[in-house]
């Protein structure tokens, strides 16, 4: 998709969008990730309180009502695989938000439609006329996914035996506008009107309409809300509740959650939010104001006919800068003055770089504004392809056969190919003149390539490869596949481009094991087909090249510093934080190596400055600023006017990848939201519910007036307890000299560690899952993730919620939240409070162990 925008639709090919050539698993693949105990529930990252299906796929939660002490919870679910696929409704309930009971499938995918997100209400007066108003219904609006022909609209089930058992309604669609990206209404009665509010997306045109209706059949459109706030990304799962600001009853807030997916805060799928009011049409959110960045020393503002001292290389950047936009593109805007970068000259196809004069570093934020295509730098990636390195070539594909390779179906042909194969786009990066190939007759062919076996005795093999994104994990793959006893246990993808690329698998730990290679083609979709070449063993990790679109900060050669654009051609501003740099020489380097779909890059007026400027990314608001919370909507009907919320724990961007089985997915533990008053604007904000703590284990290890300078220390506490797999931490550091300090949580295996700490310069709460322990599966997996925070009368509070595979954090009333997957190894159960660069006072912590919902 040219747009980089993923829909729903799309994702039976394609589910783990990821920015580079390929996605690598150095860990395990799904079979492998069982523990020696392999009785249900105790698998390696088996959730002990987070709800998780006992088998197969999920995603979002919908149907969240109360009804009869039951709290339900729907979700997407594959009631058939352990990827995404054949989107059902799955069911559990609890009485407590926190013991969940897992029920049989409430609503089927069939021949004719899948049912996506939505939401379920009680019909208390009956207005359905499904129920009577002894027992009334229970009614799911839910998006019909037609297969034939992609259609998205909203559709009826009910149930009058508590959700136990669903009935479709025979009138469906109930809500039909002929779009395939209209889906996941959320519905409320509204009782000022006495009738049912219905809030659904409008997903690639960043909006959310509200209908309404008196029967929950025959509705009317209210109005429109957006374009507004985060719009990178397609615009889904929306939900709109009233709050009371700071518990006032006479002060109320309505609060609109638009998730969204990619373009979050961290990277890939994310939950913002938006505060204003209802007036029964119209939701109007309040006017933040117009955004002033830092003022500063402008460098280059790309106002004049040439580059200036500026140095250009290849021809994506033309002669100079462009006037707006260039033949072929999209209207640009966001750009200051008349001129700015623009690599679009002839096309996405076009490749450059546009270089600054060295300079010493002497600010300490270097400020500017981005656009255009979202393809990050990547670490170990080379701006031109070089000669392999040296080792054995196990398979180079010359010689106009397969030699003793083995092949199945017909996607390969009976020979490799020589390059192109009628209907494909140029391939290209392939040695020599013969490659693997399986576009033979579209990608309609299947079948499978396997060498013969061979010993691993280097510490790597490289090999080449393009062609479609399928990863292994997911199902119907293009993938190569590394086999050692009968087992995956490396896997890459084509990343939707016929350009080979190298990748490489580390297999050091794999030394004198005897293994095939095994090239897969089991998709018979879009991209459906791979291209592989020169495979080989090697003491040397090969470097792929760069398919980068960003401006870079290059120090000592390398890139330190990098932004990208966001498959948008409107500009936002960027920031790059310069003191580490501070008296070091730097270029500024603006780079286009990309030439499929959005292989542009655009900037301009990069500004030294004393503060960062912050980008519409930034100034948005959002539910959790973790990489793993997603989908979130609330429950209707909660007993008491709580408004609790719940999300799903995973990231579009590696979502069909992480390393579990046989499930794959969990939600969040469900949160009561609030609207407060922090630092004099109003916020919404989340605890976690409060029968969490009936999971709590006492004693709690307690540590109190603990004082750490420039180190780390175990958190035992007076029992000892203090470490473990699952649980609930609550501390209080007071400020010090410490430029960064807190809890290092499942420390242990071969350095494995979770920074859960606060920064001071920057008023950051962050979490560091770069060392958390399996990570290459996806390259966007690893990083960390940070959330504005204030400290309050010089103390900051954390409540941190550590599962064995996942870590939500609370910081201050809960306005600042990061929720994070993880993957370390059992043993890593250590628990460390760290301090850098000077010292904090841990003023108390309490540790307690938390037993299984299931108990």
């Amino acid at each position: 998709m040219s747009s980089g925008r993923v829909s729903r639709r799309a994702r039976t090919r394609m589910i783990a969008a990821v920015a580079t050539v390929c996605a690598l698993s150095a860990a395990p693949l799904a079979p492998q990730a069982l523990a020696a105990d392999s009785r249900p529930y105790s698998e390696t990252y088996r959730p002990q309180f987070h709800f998780t299906p006992q088998k197969n796929w999920m995603n979002d939660p919908n149907g969240l009502v109360y009804y009869q002490g039951e709290y339900h919870l729907f979700y997407q679910y594959n009631p058939n695989g352990n990827s995404w696929g054949d989107m059902s409704w799955g069911h559990a309930v609890s009485k407590d938000l926190v013991h969940w009971k897992e029920l049989p499938l409430a609503l089927s995918h069939d021949d004719r439609e899948m049912a996506f997100s939505g939401s379920a209400v009680v019909d208390w007066n009956n207005t359905t006329g499904f129920g009577t108003k002894k027992n009334p219904p229970m009614v799911a609006i839910y998006t019909s996914a037609y297969k034939n022909g992609g259609k998205q609209a909203q559709s009826l089930a009910y149930s009058t035996d508590r959700g136990r058992t669903w009935t479709k309604y025979q009138g469906n669609p109930v809500l039909d506008i002929g779009s395939g990206e209209f889906r996941d209404p959320k519905i409320q009665w509204y009782a000022p009107t006495k009738s049912w509010l219905m809030t659904v997306s409008l997903s690639t045109e960043h909006k959310v309409r509200f209908y309404s209706s008196k029967n929950l059949k025959d509705w009317d459109m209210l109005s429109e809300f957006g374009p507004a706030g985060a719009t990178g990304g397609v615009w889904e799962c929306p939900d709109l509740f009233p709050l009371a600001v700071d518990g006032d009853p006479h002060h109320i807030k309505w609060v609109l959650v638009v998730n969204i997916n990619p373009g979050g805060i961290a990277g890939g799928s994310a939950a913002q939010y938006f505060i204003g009011d209802f007036d029964g049409t119209t939701f109007t959110a309040e006017d933040k104001g117009t955004y002033t960045p830092p003022s500063g020393t402008v460098v280059q503002d790309f106002e004049d006919t040439g580059f200036g001292t500026w140095t250009a290389d290849g021809t994506a950047f033309g002669d100079g800068p462009s006037v707006g936009a260039l033949a072929g593109q999209g209207t640009i805007d966001g750009f200051d003055g008349k001129g700015l970068a623009n690599s679009f000259h002839s096309g996405d196809g076009a490749t450059g770089t546009l270089t600054s004069p060295a300079f010493t570093v002497g600010s300490p934020y270097l400020n500017f504004k981005v656009g255009g295509g979202r393809h990050p730098h990547e670490p170990g990636t080379v701006l031109e392809q070089g000669p392999p390195p040296a080792g054995t070539v196990l398979a180079d594909f010359e010689g106009g056969s397969y030699g003793d390779w083995t092949k199945t179906g017909d996607a390969f042909g009976a020979a490799p190919a020589t390059g192109t194969l009628p209907g494909q786009l140029e391939v290209s990066g392939f040695q020599g003149s013969g490659l693997v190939n399986s576009f033979l007759n579209g990608d309609s062919t299947t079948g499978t390539l396997t060498s013969p076996e061979f010993t691993v005795d280097r510490k790597h093999i490289n090999f080449l490869i393009g062609g479609g994104h399928h990863p292994t994990s997911v199902g119907e793959p293009t993938a190569v596949e590394l086999v050692v006893d009968g087992r995956i246990v490396r896997s890459a993808t084509g990343g939707d481009v016929e350009a080979l690329n190298w990748a490489s698998w580390d297999v050091s730990d794999l030394a004198g094991k005897k293994a095939q290679i095994r090239i897969v083609d089991d998709n018979t979709g879009g991209w459906g087909h791979i291209n592989v070449d020169h495979i080989m063993l090697s003491d040397t990790k090969a470097q792929p090249v760069s398919q980068e679109t960003s401006v870079n900060l290059i120090v000592d050669g390398q890139p330190v510093r990098s932004a990208t654009g966001s498959n948008s051609e409107t500009l936002d501003w960027a920031s790059f934080d310069l003191r580490p740099y501070a008296g070091m020489k730097a270029q500024i380097q603006i780079v286009d190596r990309n030439t499929a779909g959005w292989g542009h890059i655009l900037a301009d007026q990069f500004t030294t400055a004393d503060k960062p400027a912050e980008s519409a990314l930034q100034r948005a608001d959002w539910a959790d600023y973790g990489k793993d919370y997603y989908a979130a909507v609330s429950w209707e009907n909660a007993p008491g006017g709580k408004r609790y919320m719940i999300g799903w724990m995973n990231n579009w961007d590696y979502g069909g990848a992480i390393p579990t089985s046989p499930w794959r997915g969990a939600q969040s533990i469900p949160r009561e939201m609030a609207l407060r008053t922090v630092d004099g604007r109003i916020r919404l904000t989340s605890k976690p519910v409060n029968s969490l703590k009936s999971l709590r284990q006492e004693p709690p290890a307690t540590v109190a007036g603990i004082t750490v300078t420039s180190t780390a220390k175990p958190l035992a506490g007076r029992t000892g307890k203090g470490k473990g797999k699952a649980l609930d931490i609550e501390a209080t550091f007071s400020l010090k000299d410490a430029e960064r300090f807190g809890l290092k949580v499942r420390t242990g295996a071969v350095g494995e560690e979770t920074l859960i700490g606060y920064d001071t310069t920057t008023k950051e709460l962050y979490v560091d899952r770069t060392r958390s322990g399996a990570v290459d599966f996806s390259s966007s997996f690893p990083g960390v993730q940070r959330a504005p925070l204030e400290a309050k009368d010089g103390k900051v509070k954390l409540r941190i919620l550590l599962d064995w595979s996942s870590v939500e954090v609370f910081g201050g009333s809960g306005e600042a939240v990061i929720t994070d997957q993880i993957f370390p190894d059992p043993t890593s159960q250590g628990v460390q409070v760290f301090a850098e660069n000077g010292s904090v006072k841990l003023e108390r912590a309490h540790v307690w162990h938390l037993g299984s919902y299931r108990d």
